[in-house]
């Protein structure tokens, strides 16, 4: 019998293979138990530490970039344009200034337009009567500037021509009437002063064209000659 009382305490009516079967059992089922929840720790475990990586880059944490190799740039040639030097200097600017068509013209009135012009004359006369211009060079429509020299040819030859009396004048003044008078001044001992003497003297008659040469200087004060007190 399975029942009973052993030493006089009742007796379990499990004892034998079947309460061994049921020991084993349970060992087997808490071994299980074990091995799922490690097995569940694990994988907690993992989520946990791929939220941490998540969260860690969401909150501003840097993360390490993969470097990226790259080529350095190439340098590229700089297009020029190459420069021509130019063999044509500019021409100068027109000043809109021609000589004048004095062909037939008196010489003296031929003068005196040159001079308006702001252009220099110089008078080339011929062996004739007549006091009309010839030809001028440059010819009459030639551009020129304001200064240029214009030659005339008169047809005749110089009329008689007297020389004014330049004796105390200022040089530059003396000078100046010389040309308007139609001679040609000369300055031996420079222009600085008044005219101490001239040759030829005043009042002689010449010949347009003709030299007139006229001495300058700084007169004696007529105090210096006076003996001291």
């Amino acid at each position: 019998m399975t029942d009973g009382t052993r030493d006089g305490r009742p007796g379990r009516g499990d004892t034998g293979p079947d309460r061994t079967r049921l020991i084993i059992g349970g060992g087997a089922a808490a071994v299980l138990l074990a091995i799922i929840g490690a097995a569940g720790g694990w994988v907690l475990a993992g989520d946990q530490a791929s939220t941490d990586r998540v969260s860690s880059g969401a909150t501003g944490t840097p993360t390490p970039t993969p470097a990226v190799r790259t080529s350095p740039p190439r340098d590229r040639p700089t297009a020029t344009t190459p420069t021509t030097p130019s063999n044509n200097p500019s021409p100068s600017r027109p000043t809109g200034l021609t000589v004048p068509d004095l062909v037939g013209t008196d010489f003296e009135e031929a003068r005196d337009e040159l001079r308006e012009l702001g252009l220099g004359w110089q008078l080339v006369f011929g062996s004739g009567d007549s006091s009309s211009v010839r030809s001028t060079d440059p010819a009459p429509g030639t551009p020129v500037r304001r200064g240029v020299t214009v030659k005339v040819n008169v047809a005749g030859a110089a009329p008689p021509n007297e020389v004014p009396d330049l004796i105390g004048e200022k040089c530059n003044e003396a000078g100046a009437e010389l040309v308007d008078d139609g001679f040609s001044p000369r300055y031996p001992n420079g222009r600085s002063g008044a005219v101490m003497s001239q040759q030829p003297s005043g009042g002689t008659v010449g010949r347009w064209n003709d030299v007139v040469q006229i001495w300058c200087g700084t007169p004696p004060s007529a105090d210096a000659s006076a003996p001291a007190p």
